[in-house]
């Protein structure tokens, strides 16, 4: 992870390097902005209670609660305890995914055949969680930012495309607790549009966020 420069000042903007990942610390009433800088790249996003990590996002209460697949600004993510860790509060994308768990080397393993392939962002989120004393298997389902899923209507299958985030878009959400969050920028070719790309993220308080705008 690396800390660029913003033309308007503080806050930072971190880079999180193609196919890797960090984790990091996000305070109730911060903003966390994740940033596509180059478009079509996707990103994991895990939260856990900073203050007890068995309290973590869940896919199944957010979409019980919000009633639809494809979240976006005024949705809240929930907790396996159906508390809101997140809110979406600015989206310029407006297409992600809430279904698919972070791409693994068994991922690969089992549905591409690979007999022996790198680590994946399950891999990555569990390096960098591993500081806050977050097993793997304690890894959920990801809020997969810029995700491009579509649904068939009749059987239900599920296939992934191309990302539709353009350079420069991004989501905004606010912490409403203490969080540790995981970040990846993604790991799997298809899911990214056919090549890796780097992920861009800010923190700043919600007073801030409003003089700071999400351009480089």
């Amino acid at each position: 992870m690396s800390e660029l420069l913003s033309k308007s000042g503080p806050p930072p903007t971190y880079e999180i390097a193609p196919r890797s990942g960090t984790a990091f610390f996000l305070k109730q009433g911060q903003k966390l902005t994740v940033i596509d800088p180059t478009g079509a790249q996707v990103s994991d996003l895990l939260a856990f209670n900073q203050h007890d990590i068995r309290e973590v996002l869940s896919n199944g209460r957010t979409l019980d609660y919000a009633s639809h697949l494809f979240l976006t600004t005024g949705d809240s993510l929930y907790s396996n305890r159906s508390k809101v860790m997140l809110r979406i509060i600015e989206d310029t994308c407006g297409r992600h995914d809430f279904l698919f768990t972070p791409c693994s080397k068994d991922t690969f393993r089992i549905q591409y055949g690979d007999k022996d392939p790198p680590p994946r962002c399950f891999g990555h989120l569990a390096t960098a969680l591993k500081e806050f004393k977050i097993e793997e298997d304690q890894i959920a389902v990801p809020f997969n930012c810029f995700m491009n899923v579509t649904i068939d209507g009749e059987m239900g299958e599920l296939t992934i495309k191309p990302p539709k985030s353009k350079a420069g878009d991004h989501v905004d959400f606010v912490a409403e607790m203490d969080l540790i969050v995981g970040l990846t920028a993604c790991s799997a070719s298809k899911t990214n549009g056919g090549s890796y790309k780097p992920i861009h993220y800010r923190i700043s308080s919600t007073e801030q966020s409003s003089h700071h705008d999400t351009s480089l």
